[in-house]
């Protein structure tokens, strides 16, 4: 059943469909990941790691909702779920347990890394079909290298 209708075509909204539920699911987990690493995080870094880790969680949370809700208005119903999300995220699991500081950055450089990498997929594969959803992929992935410079920059 669609409640909402769009002008996409079909076509169309099955690709961007598909792009924006991708993205959603790994802006998710993403905020998951950041935030377990953030209460883990221990070491002589801590606090600047464990507050640049709140950054990325809100930028993962805000970029989620705007995601989904563009999903919700073009008639594609977005799936946030922990199941979904656990199923289909590229995003790798972080382990259990005290993290330390270096490990905490190279856990977040990993994540984001694996996270822009999808997201310019989407970019690519939204451009025609809707350019709309395609800017804000352009959007996202740009707030979400911002983080991966700086998580690389603490790294070294």
């Amino acid at each position: 059943m669609s409640v909402v209708t769009s002008t996409l075509s079909d076509e169309a909204r099955a690709v961007v469909g598909n792009a924006l539920q991708g993205a959603l699911v790994d802006l998710v987990d993403l905020g998951l990941v950041a935030k377990q690493v953030h209460w883990n995080v221990v070491g002589p870094r801590f606090r600047p790691v464990h507050l640049q880790l709140d950054e990325v969680v809100d930028v993962a949370r805000q970029h989620a909702d705007t995601v989904a809700e563009r999903a919700s208005a073009i008639g594609v119903p977005p799936d946030g779920r922990s199941a979904t999300v656990a199923k289909t995220s590229g995003v790798r699991e972080v382990g259990d347990g005290w993290i330390k500081d270096g490990d905490a950055v190279r856990t977040l450089v990993d994540a984001l890394g694996a996270v822009i990498g999808r997201m310019r997929e989407r970019i690519t594969a939204t451009a025609d079909p809707d350019p709309v959803s395609q800017d804000i992929l352009i959007g996202l992935t740009a707030d979400l290298e911002k983080h991966h410079w700086m998580f690389q920059a603490e790294a070294h």
